[in-house]
């Protein structure tokens, strides 16, 4: 098991991708606390990790907040005694361009950057002191290329990517790597949303996004997560700073 005996924090684990890898690391061995803002969300991936006989622990929470930044920090320690990856998986998707309203702005930017920069900030406190550390940040192929109407999502993720390379600089000396995960177009609930935002049917959507990745198809959940799992493991030992595009080719052309 590529984490027995880990302690994982995965942020906006209700869900998605966070889903998705929650059950991965907590496959591959590790303690896994599920963070969420939406509390039942949160259960219900803890209840699938624990009937398939892992350890898990729900954090209802915002990242956006530092209090509750802090608060993920201190109960995962005060429950297994350390932590050793961080997942920042939690953000708000806001598709829109510059007619995005101050508050929409606001919004992605503390949850999508702040907490980023939160949650890393509390967990580094801890990793510190046993000399040790994973942190993988989510990005986004947004963070690379152009998309319409990607304007307030797209800054956030190119932002994500950048502050990837400094934290890695930054936390080196204390053996805490750093890295970033990028996904092109992946099958989720927040996809269902974007298509309902935008009067289409999945099928639309399929069409329409397949053939800009040169595999022809969305990303599974699991997907995502088997590259996270990679990048938080010894098998990445040696990679600190790297973004890993995982994205069928979208970015290729």
């Amino acid at each position: 098991m590529r984490l027995r005996d880990q302690v994982a924090i995965v942020t906006g684990g209700g869900s998605g991708i966070g889903q998705a890898t929650a059950l991965r690391f907590a496959e591959e061995g590790a303690k896994v606390v599920v963070v969420d803002i939406d509390r039942a969300a949160g259960e219900e991936t803890v209840s699938r990790i624990k009937k398939d006989g892992g350890e898990g622990l729900v954090t209802h929470a915002d990242v956006s907040k530092e209090n509750d930044a802090k608060q993920i920090a201190e109960q995962t320690k005060s429950a297994f005694g350390k932590i050793d990856v961080l997942v920042n998986n939690a953000a708000v998707f806001i598709f829109r361009g510059l007619d995005a309203t101050v508050e929409e702005w606001q919004r992605s930017l503390s949850i999508n950057i702040l907490g980023t920069a939160l949650c890393s900030k509390y967990a580094v406190e801890e990793m510190k002191k046993q000399g040790k550390g994973a942190i993988v940040n989510l990005g986004s192929i947004s963070a690379f290329t152009a998309q319409p109407e990607y304007t307030a999502y797209s800054a956030t993720k190119a932002a994500i990517v950048q502050m990837t390379r400094n934290m890695a600089l930054d936390f080196a000396t204390f053996n805490i790597r750093v890295n970033c995960v990028c996904p092109g177009a992946v099958l989720t609930p927040t996809l269902d949303r974007y298509a309902a935002q935008k009067g289409m049917t999945m099928e639309q959507v399929h069409a329409a996004w397949a053939p800009a990745h040169l595999l022809n198809r969305l990303a599974e959940p699991r997907e995502i997560a088997n590259a996270i799992l990679f990048l938080a493991s010894e098998e990445a030992s040696f990679i600190t700073g790297a973004s890993l595009m995982v994205d069928g080719g979208y970015t290729v052309r």
